[in-house]
Parts: structure tokens; sequence; C-alpha cells
């Protein structure tokens, strides 16, 4: 069966299966304490061979079409690890992946796998939200040399905090899927109320204050 890669097929595969789940009306609680109407879990994808496909072809795609000059990639610890193994078999890349922090043991890796001063590189990473996490890898990967091309994501909230932080360490990001084309599909198939969408879309301008609750 061919894949399916653009973003509405994408955005119905992670629904489909729960890996993007949204409940507005009985938001999940991160573990900073925010109340949020919208859960990922992209390890999901993992699990269903079909959607599997789907998200690796489409994770090649990016990196043929908008870095054709990749060397390796480099998975983000842990979700994006798999996905990075199986791309960069697509691609016939090598592969590696940054650790959140150094190992205490050992030769005390962070970067696990073969990576060669300025080797060009891009990051696979499954969910990006505030770029925190993954700018932390960028950096972690231009200390040790690499020519970090930019990121192959997922999935992206578009959050503009997230968009900024990208902008101002010069990271470039391409997504498979964003919370945009999610939630057109999510109301299409009517998995929330169009009134859910502008709740959703209120919670992504400013997670931190709970007044999206009564957008």
């Amino acid at each position: 069966m061919e894949a399916k890669t653009d973003k509405r097929h994408i955005a119905e595969d992670l629904l489909s299966i729960g890996a993007v789940f949204l409940r507005p009306d009985e938001p999940f609680t991160w573990a900073s304490g925010i109340k949020s109407p919208i859960y990922c879990d992209n390890r999901l994808t993992l699990s269903d061979v079909a959607i599997r496909e789907d998200v690796e072809e489409g994770l090649a795609r990016i990196v043929r079409e908008h870095y054709p000059e990749a060397e390796v990639l480099m998975g983000t610890s842990t979700a994006g690890i798999a996905h990075a193994a199986i791309t960069a078999t697509k691609l016939s890349l090598p592969m590696g992946y940054v650790r959140s922090s150094a190992k205490d043991h050992g030769r005390t890796n962070r970067i696990e796998g073969k990576l060669t001063t300025g080797q060009k590189t891009v990051v696979i990473e499954d969910l990006i939200s505030t770029g925190g996490s993954c700018i932390e890898v960028v950096e972690a990967l231009r200390e040790a040399g690499a020519d970090v091309l930019g990121i192959a994501s997922i999935f992206t909230y578009n959050m503009e905090k997230g968009l900024e932080a990208l902008r101002r360490n010069e990271v470039k990001n391409v997504s498979l899927c964003d919370l945009d084309a999610l939630l057109d599909v999510a109301v299409d198939k009517k998995y929330i109320k169009p009134t859910d969408k502008k709740k959703l879309l209120a919670f992504r301008s400013n997670p931190s204050d709970d007044s999206w609750r009564n957008a």
C-alpha cells in the first residue's frame, strides 16, 4: 500500500489511534500543572503498521525535499530514536541519537552513534511545543561540531513561543502535521465540535492561561 503523507492524512492517522487525543471538556494536567485540552503520544504510531509507514515515509520525504544534503539523522531521546532509525533505513543514511543528558558512566556520551565534524545533520523529533527540548538537542550537536540543517518532526502545535525559539536559534523545522490541520480534520470527522476548535486555538495562544476554557 502506498504511504499517504499529506497533512490531512497524517492528521487522520494520529486521531484514529489516539496519538493525538482531544479532550477540551476534561483537560489533561501537564507536569507543570497546566491544564491542556490536547495530549500527544506519537509513540503509538510505531504500533500500527500502516500508519507507521505513512509517518516514516513522510519523514523521509521531508528529508529528501528540504534537507537533500543530509548525511546523518539524529533522533531525540527517547521518542525520536525509533523514527530516526526507520527513516534512516529508508534513506540509506547513518543515524544516532542525542540523550537528554550525558551518561554518568562509561564514556559519558550524550551523543550516541558516530558523528564527524561538519557532518550535515537532520534532527528527527516526534513533537514540538515550546521548542525547548529540540533546541537543546540542536545545541548539543552544534557543540559537537555538526552542521545541523534542521529538524523533521511528526507534529507541531505552532505555538508562538516555539516558533520564536526556533527563529531565535536559527533552527529550521518542517512538520508532517500541525495543530491547524489536525483541528480541521477533527471537526470534519466529528471528534470535536466547532466551538471546541476555538478553545484549542485559544489554548495554543496562551497555554498557561485557563481562560481558553471559556473561549
